[in-house]
């Protein structure tokens, strides 16, 4: 039996994420058996190595592998395919056709979306598991075969199976093994080695230079969900490879093939999955996108209050500013002037910014009283509230002044004013 790396090379395969490892390792568990295999996987994932590692480790390897696409066979001639038919058995049909069942006596078929078989086929198909009988179209005369049948579809075969569109006991009968080919979006640390793996490719078949991607174009590609997986990759490459004069690629120029507009998850663009669990992925990688955004915009709004202060010196502060202050000079703005000292001398005076190159000398500490620095807020919702709420009072109003001030669009600020109920 061949190991996992082996196989890897032999079949052109890269990326080392667990859930790609143990599919390869159960396919070549399950060859040198005659079990029934089910591949379940979203459209481009690669479901079609599957197969043919399986047939290449069975003791059927020398015999033929018949790949058939269930979905681009017309109903009205998939029997015919598959079966075979007797002359005469319907128009057209002018001589004896043997089909791939009696073609690949003693191989493998690969059934590639299994799942569009008309339910008439699928009830022939269950016999052939079953026993390994079958009656070509237009004949009465049962023959037999010997067949391994390994199948691949990205359809939700439980809600196929609920709505009356397969049948739930061949469902079974093929699935005596399942085998789960993980989506590309899951596997971030194979995208890169993918993308170097297509570019050396495409560039020896078009004779051009390489494409290589800049550090911010790994973290763009990395980031994308990419619906169509590895065959969406391997597309962009292959394009990307004839088109471009420049050979390096950054962030800018590959934003242009897939903009950030597009850059949702599967599941926000086509509203299904093909796995149960990448719902959720795909909703906390929105998440941590939106949470990542607004941390960015209270860092900005924040350093942007801390030179406001600055730039004011000792001018009047109300308590509220005071308070304001505390809650947002962090350790983050002190790291700017590590010998600087917010103080406020008491409750009624202004706040003082010290630093060791000021002309300030204090002969006795008494003289001035040190207000102890509160513990930052870690709540970025009150951070941006206070800010807001402060901005307003003091443009009285004028959201369009306001927004200036706070660096935002009047777009933005409208929307927090409704996200913290700050209508008047």
């Amino acid at each position: 039996m061949a190991d996992l790396q082996s196989i890897k090379t032999r079949f052109g395969i890269i990326g080392n994420y667990p859930a790609l490892n143990r599919a390869l390792e159960k396919a070549i568990q399950v060859a040198p058996t005659d079990i029934s295999v089910l591949v379940i996987g979203e459209s481009g994932v690669g479901k079609e190595f599957i197969p043919k590692i399986i047939h290449a480790e069975s003791k059927r390897k020398h015999q033929p592998y018949i790949v058939v696409n269930c979905g681009a066979i017309p109903e009205g001639t998939i029997d015919s395919e598959l079966f075979g038919h007797e002359k005469g058995a319907f128009t057209g049909a002018t001589s004896t056709r043997k089909g791939y069942f009696e073609v690949a006596d003693g191989g493998t078929i690969f059934l590639d979306e299994v799942g569009e078989l008309p339910l008439q086929t699928q009830v022939r198909l269950l016999r052939v598991l079953e026993s390994g009988e079958f009656m070509k179209v237009g004949s009465s005369q049962v023959q037999k075969t010997n067949v391994r049948i390994v199948a691949a579809t990205n359809v939700n075969m439980m809600k196929a199976i609920t709505d009356g569109r397969f049948r739930e006991d061949l469902y079974y009968r093929l699935n005596t093994v399942q085998i789960d080919m993980p989506p590309l979006r899951e596997r971030k640390g194979d995208i890169h080695l993918l993308f170097r793996k297509f570019a050396v490719d495409f560039a020896e078949k078009y004779r051009m230079q390489e494409l290589t991607l800049t550090p911010d174009a790994v973290s763009y590609l990395e980031s994308y969900s990419f619906p169509g997986n590895v065959r969406q990759l391997r597309n962009l490459v292959e394009q990307m490879t004839v088109v471009e004069q420049h050979r390096e690629i950054n962030a800018i120029k590959l934003a242009e093939y897939i903009p950030m507009n597009a850059n949702l998850p599967a599941v926000v663009q086509k509203g299904t999955t093909g796995s149960s669990g990448s719902d959720f992925g795909s909703e906390r990688e929105i998440m941590y996108k939106i949470l990542f955004d607004m941390r960015s915009d209270i860092n900005d709004l924040k350093s942007l209050t801390s030179e406001l202060i600055k730039n004011r010196g000792n001018g009047d502060l109300s308590n509220q500013e005071k308070n304001l202050i505390n809650r947002i000079y962090t350790p983050e703005t002190h790291s700017q002037n590590p010998n600087s000292l917010l103080y406020f001398e008491n409750e009624t005076r202004h706040p003082t910014i010290i630093s060791d190159n000021d002309d300030h000398h204090f002969n006795d500490v008494e003289d001035v009283e040190v207000e102890e620095a509160k513990p930052e807020s870690l709540s970025l919702q009150n951070n941006e509230k206070d800010l807001i709420i402060k901005a307003l009072e003091k443009h009285k109003g004028r959201r369009n002044r306001a927004a200036d001030e706070l660096g935002i669009s009047q777009r933005t600020l409208y929307r927090k004013i409704k996200q913290y109920n700050l209508e008047e």
